[in-house]
């Protein structure tokens, strides 16, 4: 079993009488059906459905009650100025906890001890867990739990292999549907909630089967090409490529022209390195929906 601090993940904590009710209203996933020692995958968006800030959920184990948002460090601060700023006049709270806080991926294996601030990922199972402490604690904390202490890059190149998108890297944050990160495949949008900010489009895209674009793995034949280089099929633009780890990769493509070249015999190719989709299943989009 593999453990690994992730320096890039920060911790936003909201709290308050109001607190579930205020973020359902807002996010894409169901607050309602979090509780202690769960885990929920989901984002903020803007009213346009485009993700502001992805992130896993759960719900705080301490006396006040509360959730715990995992998510990119980077944008922490403005995730709490967001939901700070929708606050209104909800009796919430919004803290910006990763300078006291952070997250201990482990996978590979079971953890031995789990604590009340440990969850599944919800994302896909072998993913592993999810632990939220302090960063001088993650060795302490391994080793409870019988884990190896590794760099994050092995965690990142697990991820890469499992086909899970990381913004920055993979989407730019602001310019991204939830489809085209597959947050519909990775149970990031619960489409029985109610309404919530992006709702709209969201639901739109999904009863109509009109995402064009989505993140797939590639292989590699090759060094990695750089983050954001254009994935060409001849002279045709059919994406971008994303983060890679040992010729495996993750890319923002148009998936009916990837089909195209798939089905053509077409190479694709990106910063001068041929690759391969992964699997070409996920180049196709579910059936689409009808309303009853």
């Amino acid at each position: 079993m593999k453990a690994a601090f992730l320096p890039d993940r920060g911790v936003v904590k909201v709290s308050g009488n109001d607190a579930r009710n205020f973020l359902n209203g807002l996010i894409t996933t169901d607050v309602a059906r979090l509780q202690v020692g769960a885990g929920r995958f989901g984002a903020l968006l803007t009213p346009q459905g485009k993700i502001v800030v992805d992130f896993l959920i759960t719900e705080a184990p301490s006396d006040d009650g509360g959730f715990l948002l995992d998510c990119p460090r980077a944008l922490a601060q403005n995730l709490a100025d967001k939901l700070g700023f929708y606050r209104l006049r909800a009796k919430v709270t919004v803290e910006n906890l990763s300078d006291k806080i952070g997250v201990l991926a482990v996978w590979d294996g079971e953890a031995t001890l789990k604590s009340d601030l440990t969850f599944t990922d919800p994302r896909n199972e072998k993913l592993g867990v999810r632990i939220l402490v302090p960063a001088e604690l993650a060795q302490k904390t391994a080793d409870l739990i019988g884990a190896e202490i590794a760099d994050s890059s092995a965690y990142e190149a697990h991820r890469i292999a499992l086909g899970i998108p990381r913004g920055g890297l993979d989407f730019i944050y602001g310019d991204a549907f939830p489809h085209e990160t597959n947050m519909d495949r990775l149970a990031g949008v619960d489409f029985d909630k109610g309404c919530y900010i992006g709702q709209e489009v969201v639901s739109r895209m999904q009863h109509r089967g009109t995402a064009r674009t989505r993140t797939v793995r590639v292989l590699l034949e090759g060094p990695a090409p750089e983050v954001g280089s254009a994935i060409l099929a001849g002279d045709k633009p059919v994406g971008t490529m994303g983060s890679a780890a040992d010729r495996r990769g993750l890319a923002l493509i148009r998936i009916d022209r990837a089909a195209e070249a798939v089905e053509a015999g077409t190479p694709l190719i990106a910063g001068g390195i041929a690759i391969r989709v992964a699997d070409v299943d996920e180049l196709r989009n579910p059936a689409k929906q009808t309303v009853a």
